[in-house]
């Protein structure tokens, strides 16, 4: 793999990395790209690792093949498995900028793609009338008055990565949406024309599966189940995102935390929880998880009363010997 850090001179550098990009006015970024050359799975793993996201084999085959095939990857899996650090790690591996589109009960395609900042329209328009000339209805619907959501932000600045983060709090007409603008990447705004991505974003798609998402915008992806990592890779985790915290209690909260997932919570902890929680024993000044610290520390890790109160009933120190 080499990399080599180049000022963005448009898209054609890309071309023969992600193919011939659509016709229809692509808009230019101005930011600096790192150049990387990334021929395999391999590869991506080795990128992805060298901005401390530790990838298993699945992830950086799905990560190689989203980029090659110029798919967006769609990442479902538990709260706290490493989706949207993916999106970022991604970001930060291939130096390309990340826009990031929360999605929430409700959001629709104003929130998401473009609006038009009103209160600034309106004070124009005043402006203008006092000044008795006359409005002209496309100095209100233009550039200066636009206000550029995520959608419409990651098509200007593509090359980049658009991070999609909880599709499946979104709802289904903003599904279809969504899928119509990933299959065209280019939308029309009725004042100002067609924009169209130079190259198309790589998107990457999280889900948290609190419901169902449908299945034509899945087959638009390709997807991949985010699971928890194993025991080895836990603890590699943890001593890359906290190398000062030692060995050994990494290793302890790392298989502590795995046996409060093998329990029936309401959330079971994810790697976030871990770091969390091995973060907290460390500031505490503890280099080892006993039963005490574990208590103290608890709400590190459970974020519900409920499962705090069932861990404490079932015994922290039958947890700790798990």
């Amino acid at each position: 793999m080499t990399v080599q850090t180049l000022p963005d001179r448009g898209h054609d550098r890309l071309v023969g990395q992600w193919g011939r990009p659509p016709r229809g006015g692509p808009a230019h970024s101005t930011h600096t790209l790192r150049c990387v050359d990334i021929a395999s799975p391999a590869d991506m793993a080795a990128a992805l690792r060298s901005v401390s996201y530790l990838p298993d084999d699945g992830v950086a085959t799905a990560a190689f093949l989203a980029l090659v095939m110029q798919r967006p990857l769609f990442c479902e899996g538990e709260p706290g498995t490493g989706k949207t650090a993916l999106a970022t790690a991604l970001s930060q591996a291939l130096g390309l900028p990340m826009v990031r589109l929360q999605c929430h009960e409700g959001i629709d395609a104003s929130q998401a793609l473009y609006d038009w900042d009103f209160p600034r329209q309106l004070l124009h328009l005043r402006a203008v009338e006092a000044s008795g000339a006359d409005v002209q209805e496309g100095e209100l619907y233009s550039e200066r008055f636009l206000l550029a959501r995520p959608l419409l932000q990651a098509l200007r600045l593509a090359p980049c990565v658009l991070l999609v983060d909880e599709i499946d709090r979104a709802d289904d007409e903003f599904e279809a949406f969504l899928l119509e603008v990933l299959a065209e990447n280019r939308v029309s705004i009725p004042e100002l024309g067609e924009i169209t991505a130079a190259v198309p974003p790589l998107v990457v798609l999280t889900s948290n599966r609190t419901r169902e998402v449908h299945d034509a915008l899945k087959r638009r992806c390709l997807y991949h189940w985010v699971d928890h990592p194993d025991l080895e890779r836990e603890v590699a985790i943890v001593g890359e995102r906290l190398p000062h915290v030692n060995a050994e209690l990494a290793r302890q909260v790392a298989l502590a935390t795995r046996a409060l997932r093998s329990i029936d919570l309401l959330k079971p902890p994810g790697v976030a929880e871990t770091l969390d929680w091995a973060c907290a024993l460390h500031a505490l000044g503890r280099t080892t998880l006993d039963v005490q610290s574990a208590a103290a520390t608890l709400g590190a890790v459970l974020k519900y009363r409920e499962d705090s109160d069932k861990v404490t009933q079932l015994g922290l120190d039958g947890l700790l010997l798990r």
